[in-house]
């Protein structure tokens, strides 16, 4: 069965993408960095999964950021 994406999980997936990229890491770096699977870490940039909340504060204490700033416009319309 297909995952449904969903603007929220895309979005996530966007802004976790643009936080690696300007810290620096490449996707597989990353996720050695803050151990997890690299087929699960492209899958959320992807916004083909849809994290935890321990998932979450787990990437956001890798990237240095706060909670709030990861998922910063999550679920807002643009």
């Amino acid at each position: 069965m297909p995952q449904v994406k969903t603007p929220e999980c895309i979005h996530f997936g966007t802004r976790l993408r643009e936080l690696r990229k300007q810290k620096g890491f490449s996707q597989e770096g990353f996720a050695d960095y803050a151990e997890m699977h690299r087929t699960y870490l492209g899958g959320l940039e992807r916004g083909e999964r849809n994290p935890t909340l321990t998932v979450m504060v787990k990437i956001a204490s890798s990237l240095g950021v706060s909670l709030s700033k990861l998922v910063q416009g999550v679920g807002v319309e643009k």
